[in-house]
């Protein structure tokens, strides 16, 4: 990590006269390998705080996108998580949703749209994703309405990583199971629902928490049919 630290001196920073932004995405993929997991984001939280005192490292501006919350036991004065600007990609409102299919210049009924809304909810990605698809005329919306919930879908790929990461716990498959399980919100546990909102599979109303949407709901009510606990 120090060899990482003098090589941003030395060959990156040394060269700019202006900001350089280091943008990494997916980062909770290194939150599955424990052992380079705390010394990879204290090195980040140092260099974060060397641009404090440093001129050369004010100029690195670090953006970590993450699809879950933190669980690595991190020291409080080592993650690079507790500092900065957290931004939290919410679901998108009625208007919005409509902006982007107006954008998308898609000739959607309101039936239509409320089919897929009722499938996907508010989702940034799996509306888009869907938009997307339909303007480049690669399916139908009534296909793939269909498929979506299925291996043959549009939304295979994010499911399964879903998928996998519920299964590496056995007590947040049995409380998502009890979720999809339920026709209204339901209480799980704090310690449960928060994450399973950290991962992006439930939303609150109150302290009960239910599918974020529907997809979901068909989803795992199929792969997790099989799965540990009750």
């Amino acid at each position: 990590m120090r060899r990482c630290q003098r090589y941003f001196e030395k060959y990156l920073l040394a060269e700019i006269n202006g900001p350089l932004i280091l943008g990494l995405d997916e980062v909770d993929q290194v939150f599955e390998h424990a052992d380079i997991a705390t010394d990879f984001f204290g090195m980040l939280r140092v260099w974060h705080e060397e641009g404090k005192t440093d001129d050369r490292w004010r100029n690195l501006h670090l953006v970590i996108v993450h699809s879950k919350e933190v669980y690595v036991p991190l020291s409080i004065n080592r993650s690079p998580f507790n500092v900065g600007l957290p931004i939290e990609l919410r679901e998108l409102r009625p208007e919005e949703i409509e902006e982007l299919v107006q954008r998308h210049q898609l000739d959607l009924s309101e039936d239509d749209l409320t089919q897929l809304v009722d499938l996907v909810g508010g989702h940034p990605y799996l509306l888009r994703a869907a938009l997307y698809q339909l303007k480049r005329q690669r399916t139908t919306l009534p296909e793939l309405l269909k498929l979506a919930p299925t291996e043959g879908g549009l939304y295979n790929d994010h499911l399964r990583r879903h998928l996998l990461n519920l299964e590496a716990d056995a007590d947040l498959v049995k409380a998502f199971k009890q979720v999809i399980a339920a026709t209204e919100p339901i209480q799980i546990g704090s310690t449960a629902a928060f994450k399973l909102n950290s991962m992006g599979l439930v939303k609150y109303q109150g302290n009960e928490v239910q599918p974020l949407c529907n997809l979901y709901r068909y989803y795992f009510q199929t792969h997790l049919s099989t799965s540990g606990g009750s």
